[in-house]
């Protein structure tokens, strides 16, 4: 979201006086932050989005599963495969109301639309920079144009690094993109844009996510999917691993704290998904007297692999 959306959230939605529902439309991380400030706000909260589970495009479904239900234990009226059709206003021009493509009317005073975001480069367009979704850069982040760089959001890569996507929206991109560039423009040999393995965070309301390496929805051929999740639903653990080789592809964490250094090692060093798991609480940093369910997790998979033998 950017300042303007806050200011307009601040007029639109300061309280559940003013605003007495908002309606949120797209299920990602945007959307899941929009959501926990209103519900900060005690403003009644209705949640659309299209998949069966929160965020299931980039989830598994059992990681996506517990999300939704944890979404909805805040209160959020969280409505899975739903789209919005229309917005209806009222005399004045404000909202009064969505239709959904189920036909049904929910009234509301906001309505907020997280499906994505764009880089907004249209300012750009008479200028003789290359753009096409993003403004393109080469992997020293420089445009087409010499001397002038993009970072961030709004660059697109020519050539992607690995399985990355040609733009990220995603802040320690921006972070890491910058600290390459000052390189160049500080007077140092010119630096190209290298961000190692994969990785990202975000939180859930109560729940916070850790990603490194690649876990897809749905595991990749040749690749398998271990799922360990705790009884209280908060806590969940999913690693994608080869199945010829074993090795290690890449894990989620949800509601246990794993360092990013540890990760990077095992991945850099191509680690078996058997050493990751045996060692997995060598990556936790949780405060000291946080339960760790580590033993339950080895326990998991080796009878998960028994079986599977």
């Amino acid at each position: 979201m950017s300042r303007q959306d806050l200011e307009q959230l601040e007029i639109s939605a300061p309280n559940n006086k003013v605003c007495k529902r908002a309606v949120i439309i797209g299920g990602g991380l945007i959307g899941v932050e929009l959501a926990e400030m209103m519900a900060s706000r005690q403003i009644p909260v209705t949640f659309l989005i299209r998949e069966k589970g929160f965020w299931s495009g980039v989830l598994p479904m059992p990681n996506a599963e517990m999300i939704s239900r944890h979404v909805r234990s805040h209160h959020i009226d969280l409505r899975e495969e739903e789209e919005m059709a229309q917005i209806i206003a009222d005399d004045s021009g404000k909202v009064k109301s969505i239709i959904t493509k189920k036909g049904d009317v929910i009234p509301c005073d906001f309505v907020g639309i997280c499906a994505g975001v764009r880089p907004r480069i249209e300012f750009l367009e008479n200028s003789s920079i290359e753009l096409q979704r993003g403004i393109m850069v080469d992997r020293y982040l420089e445009t087409s144009v010499k001397d002038v760089y993009a970072i961030g959001d709004c660059a697109q890569q020519r050539e992607p690094v690995g399985e990355r996507k040609p733009i990220e929206a995603v802040w320690y991109t921006g972070r890491m993109m910058g600290e390459a560039l000052a390189q160049t423009i500080c007077g140092n040999p010119p630096t190209k844009w290298n961000p190692g393995h994969w990785f990202n965070s975000a939180k859930f309301f109560d729940i916070e996510y850790q990603t490194y390496g690649w876990v897809w929805s749905n595991p990749k051929e040749g690749h398998d999917h271990f799922h360990w999740q705790h009884a209280d639903d908060k806590r969940a653990v999913t690693i994608e691993y080869d199945l010829a080789t074993r090795k290690f592809i890449g894990i989620n964490t949800f509601g246990i704290r794993m360092k990013h250094e540890v990760f990077d090692v095992w991945l850099s060093n191509f680690k078996t998904v058997d050493h990751v798991v045996e060692n997995l609480d060598k990556a936790c940093f949780n405060p000291e007297f946080f339960e760790k369910p580590f033993k339950q997790i080895k326990q998991a998979f080796t009878t998960i692999q028994q079986i599977k033998a």
